[in-house]
């Protein structure tokens, strides 16, 4: 959002710099981006300044030239050169010093012109940028005072643009009287000399005759509809000072009467739109709803189709713009209009957002109006342009202005006590100043006594309704920074529960970080098409958004794994072959057993994600290594030994097939409830998303998660003392025997002494007999209080090995 300086000035009767307004901005609310200056003339004519020619002789080696001496103000005469022929004793003039840099990016250095030194420039208009003339130098008249600066003396401007940004509540200072307001209450309370101008729209007086007609369908989208016509209009150019004023804020002038709609709703924020009164068929403006799927092309020769919930401007034929969002091809104003007809109106914000945005559509009016116009502005919005119109396109008023308003809107009435204000803020701020504020905001008070007053919010205050808005207002405009801190602050502490679920948030985020996982986040809406076809996450238990903004976001995720082969897909297809990714964020189902018709019916839970796929850059001393299921099962199995869980003692399952081609499914111990899923994706499945490299996955849920580490106790012992042993052991087994089996066997039969299995070699193959496997195994003992023998390493290891013979049928290599 723009707001011009000089435009503001307009306005706002006071001398604040631009530096000084935009400071003043940010401290009643409206956060300044920058301020951008720049002057009528470039370089503002700095170092130009009012002098007066001395003496004026012929220069001894020219017949055109003269010396002069001029005073410019320093108090000693200098030296000049110059070639106008109009040059003589006695004038005032503008002359540029030594250092001066005139448009063209002229400098004005030292010279010497036909051995004559001369120290500066007499100028002429075109020299000087002020004019076209060349005929001679700029004489002034003889009351100009020496030693005035150029810019001072021609009432040079400075051009400054000030960018800002509104919140979503603002929408009263979208426009440059907005701004001027705020700024006048400011300037009222510091008592700062000024004041505030509004445009004066008396000059209006209806016409003749009665008018094109208005008729509005649907109140509840329209709550004010006005309208006016103007006939024998001339469309042209627009003059300099409108041209220049839209052009400030970053506008492009088209022709005068738009010009004209664009210049009210920048200064008033009231959006207009102007029609051409010859191709309102029918003879009748009509506001309604549109038809379902009822066409219209828009300005931008778009053919776009329209919903029943779509407010519309229409004729006895069909739609000519879509009301507060766009207007229509065919009926805008071309350089063949003489007739008008101007709209000004209050919609419904919320039936403009949704236009808005189903369109696909964001201007400056529904900008506007979707955050809520001031509906009190309507009709002298519309005086202003008519007034402007009459002014600068010509024409006469046909009849009055056409109002349809069946239900006023009224203003809030607030009940205000000073004591709480005080109490509110911390501070005393005082009835004098809490009037002034409210005052020159215009709030109307309608009663006032010792302790308080009721008060008539305006009508551009759209989010006002109780004290604690008004008592914003007020110290928006006092200043947040003129509370005083006070010497002790009070503040209740809340128990941390340990342990802290952010912080184990955070733990396992940083954990996977640091291991190389890169973190995403992506939209909880996704395609109901991912879910085809899947038991594991049925497309029945989807839960539906009853207004989609488009078929791609037609659901809740039931999984974090879709929108994970989304990334993975999204960077293969940019040739980043390999991914490591993480993504933490909540899921939703519809539960199967419930009525989905209340919050009951459905589930919601976070979860943690993890994805690999492809191969690592080559290096010079390691192999390429591709991201495979059993490297994800590493980063799960340490992620839980971090927090306590021994991953092999929990219940595991296969994961599910619709999903994974192999992979395993963990649960909370005696328990079905499902603790976390990891496998290698199902190329099917990949293969919908364009993967064709092998890409695993891991979803852990937090929940359930959480519920184990909050189960776990947290115990220290010293370092250990005594030396550990390792003895391999080279089994050959059945293939439905599983290392998870026999690592929980040898935990059983020497839990005190054994610290560590491993697994580091599966061999099937040659002299390995069909249905077999052979597993080469490592253990590792430690005695905390004692140095173990030979002999005890072997007892252990036997009545390990006599388990394994036992329960798994196991043969020893």
């Amino acid at each position: 959002m723009k707001v011009s300086y000089n435009w503001l000035k307009e306005y706002l009767d006071c001398d604040l710099t631009p530096a000084q307004v935009a400071e003043v901005m940010t401290n009643i609310g409206i956060e300044v981006a920058g301020v951008e200056e720049e002057e009528e003339v470039p370089g503002g004519l700095a170092g130009v300044v009012v002098a007066q020619v001395l003496e004026c002789e012929p220069h001894p080696d020219s017949d055109h030239l003269h010396v002069t001496k001029v005073d410019d103000g320093t108090g000693e005469p200098l030296t000049v050169v110059c070639g106008a022929p109009n040059v003589a004793a006695g004038q005032k003039v503008l002359f540029a010093r030594i250092g001066a840099v005139l448009p063209g990016d002229f400098k004005i250095k030292k010279s010497k012109i036909r051995g004559v030194e001369s120290f500066g420039m007499i100028c002429a208009e075109d020299e000087l940028g002020i004019g076209t003339s060349h005929d001679g130098i700029m004489v002034l008249p003889a009351d100009a005072v020496v030693g005035t600066p150029a810019k001072e003396y021609l009432h040079l401007k400075t051009m400054a643009v000030i960018e800002y940004e509104l919140t979503a509540n603002r929408v009263d200072a979208a426009s440059h009287i907005g701004v001027a307001r705020d700024i006048y209450a400011w300037m009222a309370l510091n008592r700062k000399r000024g004041g505030i101008n509004y445009p004066d729209v008396s000059a209006f007086k209806a016409g003749e005759g009665q008018g094109i007609p208005v008729e509005v369908l649907d109140s509840e989208g329209a709550p004010r509809y006005t309208g006016l016509t103007i006939r024998g209009i001339k469309v042209g150019p627009s003059p300099e000072w409108l041209q220049q004023k839209l052009l400030s804020i970053g506008l492009h002038p088209i022709n005068n009467v738009v010009d004209i709609s664009n210049f009210v709703l920048f200064e008033l924020g009231q959006p207009l739109h102007t029609f051409d009164a010859s191709k309102i068929k029918g003879g009748k403006v009509i506001v309604r709803r549109a038809a379902e799927g009822e066409p219209i092309r828009t300005l931008d020769g778009v053919d776009r189709k329209l919903s029943a919930n779509d407010m519309v401007i229409a004729n006895a034929e069909g739609p000519m713009c879509i009301a507060g969002v766009f207007g229509g091809e065919e009926s805008g104003v071309s350089e063949s209009t003489t007739d008008l007809f101007i709209e000004s109106a209050y919609f419904d914000p919320a039936s403009i957002r949704r236009t808005s945005k189903s369109q696909g559509l964001q201007t400056d009016a529904s900008f506007r109006y979707e955050r809520g116009c001031d509906p009190d502005v309507v009709i002298y919005a519309l005086k202003r342009a008519a007034l402007l119109v009459l002014e600068l396109a010509g024409g006469h008023v046909e009849g009055g202005i056409q109002e349809v308003y069946p239900k006023k809107i009224e203003h809030k009435v607030i009940d205000i006590d000073y004591d709480r204000i005080d109490a509110f803020v911390g501070q005393k701020i005082g009835r004098e100043a809490i009037e002034t504020i409210l005052g020159a905001l215009r709030y109307e008070f309608l009663k006032k006594d010792e302790h308080g007053a009721t008060v008539e919010a305006p009508s551009y205050m759209i989010d006002v309704y109780r004290p604690a808005d008004v008592i914003e207002e007020i110290l928006r405009i006092y200043g947040y920074d003129n509370i005083a801190l006070p010497h002790h602050m009070k503040m209740s502490v809340n128990a941390t529960p340990k342990p802290d679920p952010e912080a184990t948030r955070n733990q396992i985020s940083n954990f996977l970080a640091a291991n190389g996982f890169t973190e995403t986040m992506n939209n909880s809406l996704t395609r109901e098409d991912y879910y085809r076809d899947l038991t594991a996450f049925p497309a029945e238990r989807c839960v539906h958004i009853v207004n989609p903004l488009s078929s791609d976001l037609a659901v809740m995720r039931q999984t974090l794994i879709m929108n994970g082969l989304e990334v993975v897909a999204y960077n293969v297809n940019r040739q980043i072959y390999r991914v490591k990714t993480f993504e933490y964020g909540s899921v939703y189902q519809r539960l199967p057993e419930k009525s989905s018709e209340t919050l009951e019916g459905y589930e919601e839970h976070p979860c943690f994600a993890m994805f690999m796929s492809g191969t690592p850059e080559k290096n010079w001393d390691a192999a390429a290594r591709k991201g495979d299921f059993y490297q994800l099962k590493g980063y799960l199995e340490l992620l839980m030994k971090r927090y306590g869980i021994d991953l092999y003692q929990l219940p595991s399952a296969p994961a599910p097939e619709d999903v994974f081609s192999e992979g395993l499914k963990y649960c909370l111990p005696g328990s079905s409830r499902q603790l976390a899923v990891i496998g290698v994706v199902k190329p099917a499945l990949a293969k919908r998303f364009g993967i064709k490299q092998e890409v695993v996955a891991c979803e852990i849920n937090w929940n359930e998660l959480f519920t184990l580490i909050k189960r776990g106790k947290i115990t220290f012992s010293e370092l250990p003392q005594f030396p550990q042993v390792r003895r391999d052991l080279a089994l050959l087994l059945d293939e439905k025997v599983s290392y998870g089996e026999l690592r929980a066997s040898a935990f059983r039969n020497a839990k005190h002494l054994l610290r560590q299995v491993g697994l580091f070699d599966v061999y099937r193959g040659d002299k390995i007999p069909f249905g077999k496997k052979q597993y080469a195994m490592s253990f590792v003992l430690r005695d905390n209080e004692r140095t173990l023998t030979d002999e005890d390493v072997e007892r252990i290891m036997n009545r390990i090995l006599d388990s394994f013979k036992k329960d798994f049928g196991a043969e020893l290599r």
